[in-house]
């Protein structure tokens, strides 16, 4: 039987925050546990009904089992998902259909699939996919994006220490979907800023998982309003949940990776609200 979490997580105003100590912040937006063997970790924002979280196989098939949560008969019956495999080789069976899921491929997979199943091909080295699922209006096809056909971004330099290659996997030059957007956003070595000069996107929220934390390297990411922000100190493979009113920027001990997931009104990655510097507080 398939061990799985499933947390809920509330929307909060930009005042709500304001006098949050530390560990409320931590509990409100940080989630700590993504991944662990045998199990399926997923967290329920009210910023925008995203759904995300890991799944990490070991010898047996993991399966995601949704139905009365969500007020319907399956999980993806009015949904859309995203998946990424940042772990050892593994595979999804969609619908009884079979896809190799090499490291860092992804999958786009559209609403009323009833059934997605996850294998790892080695157990030593299990399959890590991070899912993430947004509500849906229509059926778009289900689609492999495979990392080896991206071709990535690569905005940044050394001297701002921002230098990376952004990885469109859910996104309209890749697939189309409803309001799903994920991609993976890789830093190069000695560069530590990611999305910075920030911005806002009042019209979709955000959720962040940072990887690739070797050690005891952490991430400082910066969050809230641009005139009064805070800050939460993660760890490998930890997620943040970003209302669409909050900046979302991070600056860390050594080199990382991050995966984005957005969802909202529109699927317009270029669609943002930049921060000057001088405005942040």
């Amino acid at each position: 039987m398939t061990k799985q979490t499933f947390e809920t997580r509330y929307a909060h105003a930009p005042k709500d925050i304001e006098r949050y100590t530390t560990q409320e912040m931590r509990e409100e937006f940080l989630v700590e546990k993504v991944f662990e063997a045998d199990f399926i970790h997923l967290t329920y924002s009210h910023n925008d009904r995203l759904i995300f979280g890991g799944v990490m196989p070991l010898d047996e098939l993991l399966e995601i089992k949704l139905d009365k949560e969500l007020g319907g008969n399956y999980f993806l019956e009015r949904r859309e998902m995203g998946v990424i495999n940042i772990g050892g080789a593994g595979f999804i069976v969609i619908d009884g259909e079979r896809a190799e899921m090499l490291h860092q491929d992804g999958y786009y997979i559209g609403k009323e699939t009833k059934s997605v199943q996850f294998g790892s091909l080695d157990g030593a080295n299990p399959a890590k996919f991070y899912v993430a699922s947004a509500p849906a209006h229509h059926k778009y096809p289900n689609k492999k994006i495979a990392l080896a056909d991206i071709t990535p971004l690569t905005p940044g330099d050394d001297e701002h220490m921002n230098k990376r290659k952004i990885n469109q996997y859910v996104h309209p030059n890749q697939v189309e979907s409803c309001q799903l957007q994920l991609g993976l956003t890789a830093l190069a070595p000695g560069s530590a800023w990611n999305t910075m000069p920030c911005h806002t996107h009042e019209r979709r929220m955000e959720a962040y998982l940072y990887f690739d934390l070797e050690g005891d390297n952490k991430v400082f990411h910066f969050m809230g309003k641009p005139d009064e922000t805070k800050h939460l100190v993660m760890g490998n493979e930890q997620a943040v949940i970003n209302p669409s009113w909050s900046i979302h920027t991070g600056v860390a001990t050594s080199n990382y990776t991050f995966i984005w997931a957005m969802c909202g009104e529109n699927v317009a990655y270029t669609d943002m609200d930049s921060i000057a510097m001088d405005d942040l507080k």
